[in-house]
């Protein structure tokens, strides 16, 4: 006699082995997928407790009497008259407010006049003075005006200077750290929002607290223009030709291969490329953004057809067929029926591919986008010629700085650049949904 067959319902002990091996496979991938996900938000959390005091700036809110014989000499209101008067006398206008707030307030002090004035950045008195040449009428008025405090001053506030750090710093007192905490309680001196860490230009480093991304954030925009201008349609016409009207030999095949090996070369190695051909063959000047633009459209070109590739071969053949069989002319078919099922995906190549090139360091630095930039360029398309920065050579910038306040603002710098970025990725995730065609 045979053994009768076992039941469907029964475990041998083979089947308990294997749904065991899948039972360990699916931990093995959930405790895979929670370490990424730790791993991204202990990222996340260090970047923004490290960067968002960036967003806010201690300043002083003291009355200020703009006097008119000190900001207009000339008693005409003249524009011309009033623009020569220096930051040196909006210097003392405050130093005095400052003397005045203190005593109204009763704040007595051991500090010396120069500790005093010392709490105020001496980014201040410009900012007064492009203030007042902006609004003239402000001439003979006083009113409450809130001035950027110093920068070991912004740094006690936060907890990063201390009273231990003032018998060794020669740039902040004891006497100026207590003067700090009584103004504090009076309400003279508080954190608030820094609207202008987006919008001001770099500073030097005697001024941490006034710099800005303005200049980066311009920068940075105008590249991707470049960019966008010069690597879509390139990259997207090369594509087309390669994958549906190049004819299949090995010469296609090793413009291919040459392809991907470049849109897996360093970035650096384009940085260098740049240097050699566009600064010092063409003589292009450096650090700007057409410089800038040039070499990370050549950095993404390569990206951008292979992905606007691989959306035109995610097209079934047989669309292309019934276009053709219809009579519709080789390039009909390509430019009526592929291309547009193909958008989707080649525009989300594309923005991946700007987003890469957005967050590139090294090509610029080779480039010279990292030299300090005061001023804004001007609007293009002269403005691509004048010098600029990018936000991560901002970054890179501001990390080598000595003062702490460069490093803060450094984390600050990355949260925009992480914002950005998620902003094009989102953006990649929208457009392909919406352009996107069911066959």
């Amino acid at each position: 006699m045979t053994d009768a067959p076992a039941s469907l319902f029964s475990h041998d002990p083979r089947l308990r082995r294997r749904r065991a091996a899948e039972r360990r496979f699916h931990a093995c991938g959930l405790a895979a997928i929670l370490a990424g996900v730790a791993a991204l938000l202990v990222l996340l959390g260090s970047v923004v407790a490290s960067g968002t005091g960036a967003f806010r700036q201690a300043r002083i809110h003291i009355p200020v009497m703009l006097a008119a014989e000190a900001v207009d000499p000339s008693g005409t209101g003249d524009a011309g008259a009033m623009a020569r008067v220096t930051t040196i006398t909006y210097g003392r206008i405050i130093e005095a407010a400052l003397h005045d707030a203190l005593a109204a307030a009763g704040i007595g002090t051991s500090a010396t006049g120069d500790e005093i004035a010392a709490m105020i950045s001496r980014e201040a008195p410009a900012r007064l003075r492009a203030m007042v040449l902006n609004r003239p009428e402000l001439r003979g008025q006083r009113l409450t005006v809130p001035l950027l405090a110093a920068g070991r001053i912004d740094g006690y506030l936060r907890g990063r200077v201390t009273m231990a750090d003032a018998e060794r710093d020669r740039h902040v007192s004891a006497a100026q750290l207590e003067l700090a905490d009584a103004m504090v309680a009076a309400g003279l001196l508080r954190r608030n929002r820094n609207p202008a860490f987006l919008t001001a230009t770099d500073a030097s480093d005697l001024r941490p607290e006034a710099a800005g991304l303005g200049v980066a954030i311009l920068g940075s925009a105008y590249m991707m223009l470049i960019v966008l201008a010069l690597s879509l349609p390139l990259g997207v016409a090369a594509a087309i030709h390669l994958e549906e009207f190049a004819p299949r030999n090995r010469w296609t095949d090793l413009i291919e291969v040459n392809i991907a090996n470049l849109a897996a070369v360093p970035s650096i190695v384009f940085g260098v490329l740049g240097l050699a051909i566009f600064i010092n063959l063409a003589g292009l000047p450096q650090s700007t953004p057409l410089v800038g633009g040039l070499v990370l459209a050549l950095m993404t070109l390569p990206t951008i057809i292979i992905s606007a590739g691989a959306a035109l071969r995610a097209v079934p053949p047989g669309l292309r067929d019934a276009a053709l069989a219809l009579g519709a002319s080789r390039m009909q078919a390509v430019f009526h029926h592929v291309l547009p099922l193909a958008m989707p995906g080649i525009l989300t190549g594309a923005i991946i591919g700007l987003a890469q090139a957005l967050g590139e360091t090294a090509p610029l630095l080779l480039i010279g986008m990292v030299a300090f930039v005061r001023d804004y360029p001007g609007a293009p398309p002269q403005g691509l010629l004048d010098p600029a920065s990018a936000l991560p050579a901002q970054i890179y910038n501001w990390t080598q700085r000595a003062d702490p306040a460069f490093v803060e603002r450094a984390w600050g710098a990355i949260i925009v650049l992480l914002a950005l970025l998620l902003v094009m990725n989102a953006a990649a995730v929208v457009l392909r949904r919406r352009l996107e065609r069911r066959w």
